[in-house]
Formats: structure tokens, C-alpha cells, sequence
């Protein structure tokens, strides 16, 4: 059984149709009213946008719903999907903890909040049932002031038996205004030794080359070998990885021809890049990790060994596998996962 590592997840996106449905239909009177069928709510919520911006507000959606008292509920049967489906043997999980607090108390009472949403998070994550390794990165946030987002960047240095790096969501073509205190921010957190990715270059306005630098890894980077070919060769020599979502792009109007994906690998490929293959939000897109894979060689846009090259890849730049640099040994089955920390969530 070739078993995978996730790296780019969003905690809100990874909540496939059927279960959001549920607790709607058992939990939310509101919204079971403006969806009252599943399949209406299925194609509403799987249904491409236009723009990145129209795609992200459907975050809101699962944001205003995983709460303190629901994250158990909805990681539990992420995990449990993931191990069953997905043969996911390392996970990382990213999200706004901010975002998960409740947005009519002050701000200072709900940044107090976040360390609990952390823990949380991360308990529900360690099941001895299914025993998938995840860590989780914290995003600072565009929309977010910038003493929260600090205070973000603090959470993740203070935690690190739960937090594993952070990253800034929100949209990268929103960063300009910010992008100075963005660049503070993740200098700050590397001093202090925390790893970070970003989303950067995912779209042709989102182009940050500032921000480079600081990132260990890139959230999506899909327009530096489509535009920007010539800044591969200092991220291949600084040794960073493209973290590529193929269905975020159709669903984002980022692409329209898978094909485009091709030139995207091959270029990469060709300058020593590494890129690990990623879902960003599977429920979202009610698309799971291995038929990400399946799409690509099906359309033809990498081969088998390019395969290979991409799930090792994912296993080298985890940012908490603790294996070290052994990665096929987990794809030829000859090393088994446990979990870091024991204990069992149950379903409520």
C-alpha cells in the first residue's frame, strides 16, 4: 500500500459535502433551511468560481461552524477519511486560529482564545485509531491586523509540539499593502525557528518576489515557471518546494487547460525544482489526494517516475516527519507510521 504525505490542506476546506451537510441538517437550522437537500448544497459548494477571491469566501462558510466545541467533531472524520481513503500516512493541516474564535468578543479576549483552538486541534489530531503523524501551520491573514497576525506568528513559536510552521492566507493578491509587515513577521519567525511556507505566485497578481527569501516552502508557485522561469534556479539552489494543488486552479479560474500544469512540472523538473502534489481543500473540492495523482498521469502531465519524484518529495520537505530523510522507505511499505501522542477522540 503506498502510503502519502499532505502537505497543503486547509483546515476548512478539508470538510467534504456529506459531512458539512450533516451537522447542518443536525446542528444549524439556518443553513439546513437554505440547503434542505443534499445534492443542492453539493453543487453550490463544489461548483468552480470565477475568481480566487469569490472561491475564498466560501471559508466563511466552515470557518463561522468549527468552533471549540465542534473542531473534534469535524477532525475526527477528517482523519478518519483520509486514513481510510487516502492512505495519508503524514498530514499537515493549516488554518486561522483567530477565525475560529467568536467574532463578538473583543479582539484581545479572542487572540487569548487561540492557544485553546491550537490545543484543541491538536489533540483531535493524534488518534490511536487512525494513526496519521499531523502537525499544524498557522496562517496570518490578509484580512487580519497586524498585531494579530504577530500574535499568531508568537502562537506557533510557543507551541511547537503542535505547530510545525506558518504560512499568510487570504489570498496572495492581497499582500501588497502589507507586504512590509508580512516580510517582519516571517523574519521574525525564522530567527525564532519556526518554518514557513506562504501562498505566493499562485496567480499572475499575487507575485511577491520580496517575500522568497523567507519561505522554506511555496503554497502553490505555479506562475514562477509559467511567468518567472528564470527565478528557478535560486529557488532550486535555496532548496524551497512548489506546493502544487492541481483542482484549486479550475476552481479559482487560476487555469482553464489542465495542460497548462504540464509546463508548470516540466520546467521544474528541469531546473531541480522539487514540487509535492497537494489537495489545498479536498472537501471543497470533493477531490481526495490520490485522484489529484490520477488526474496528472491520466492527462499526461507527469509520468509514473515523475510520480515517484513528487511523493518523495513530499515526505523530504514535511516539516515535522520525523523520519528524517527516508521517505521511500514509507512508499515501498517497509515502515509504518506511529502516532507522536496517544489518545482517542471520539465521534459525538
Amino acid at each position: 500500500m503506498a502510503l502519502h504525505a499532505e502537505l497543503h490542506r486547509h483546515l476548512g476546506g478539508s470538510v467534504v459535502p456529506r459531512v458539512l451537510w450533516r451537522y447542518f441538517q443536525r446542528q444549524n437550522q439556518e443553513l439546513a433551511n437554505r440547503f434542505p437537500e443534499y445534492e443542492q448544497f453539493e453543487e453550490f459548494y463544489t461548483q468552480p468560481r470565477k475568481t480566487l477571491d469569490e472561491y475564498l469566501e466560501l471559508h466563511t462558510l466552515v470557518e463561522n461552524v468549527q468552533t471549540l466545541e465542534t473542531l473534534p467533531y469535524f477532525i475526527y472524520r477528517l482523519i478518519r477519511g483520509a486514513y481510510t481513503f487516502e492512505n495519508l500516512a503524514y498530514l499537515e493541516l493549516r488554518y486561522t486560529p483567530y477565525l475560529r474564535t467568536p467574532n463578538n468578543l473583543p479582539q484581545s479576549q479572542r487572540i487569548d482564545l487561540m492557544s485553546e483552538i491550537v490545543t484543541v486541534v491538536g489533540k483531535a489530531t493524534q488518534q490511536n485509531e487512525y494513526p496519521i503523524i499531523t502537525s499544524q501551520i498557522l496562517c496570518m491573514h490578509t484580512r487580519l491586523p497586524n498585531e494579530v497576525n504577530q500574535a499568531i506568528v508568537d502562537l506557533a513559536v510557543k507551541n511547537p509540539e503542535y505547530v510545525c510552521a506558518i504560512d499568510v492566507a487570504g489570498g496572495d493578491n492581497n499582500y501588497k499593502e502589507n507586504i512590509d509587515e508580512f516580510i517582519k513577521l516571517y523574519r521574525y519567525a525564522r530567527e525564532q525557528g519556526v518554518k514557513t511556507t506562504g501562498h505566493l505566485y499562485e496567480t499572475s497578481n499575487g507575485c511577491h518576489p520580496e517575500l522568497l527569501p523567507y519561505l522554506m516552502r511555496i503554497g502553490h508557485g505555479v506562475q514562477i515557471p509559467l511567468k518567472y522561469p528564470n527565478l528557478l534556479k535560486e529557488i532550486a539552489n535555496r532548496g524551497q518546494c512548489l506546493e502544487v494543488c492541481p483542482t484549486t486552479y479550475f476552481k479559482t479560474g487560476t487555469m482553464d487547460n489542465i495542460s497548462q500544469l504540464k509546463t508548470v512540472f516540466d520546467k521544474c523538473f528541469d531546473a531541480g525544482v522539487d514540487i509535492a502534489i497537494c489537495t489545498d481543500n479536498a472537501g471543497l473540492h470533493n477531490v481526495r489526494l490520490p485522484f489529484e495523482y490520477e488526474n496528472l498521469l491520466t492527462f499526461d502531465v507527469i509520468n509514473f517516475e515523475q510520480l515517484q519524484a513528487c511523493q518523495k518529495a513530499a515526505f523530504r520537505h514535511a516539516f515535522a516527519w520525523p523520519y528524517g530523510q527516508r521517505p521511500e522507505e514509507i512508499l515501498t511499505g517497509l515502515l509504518q507510521p506511529e502516532p507522536l501522542v496517544a489518545g482517542v477522540i471520539s465521534a459525538n
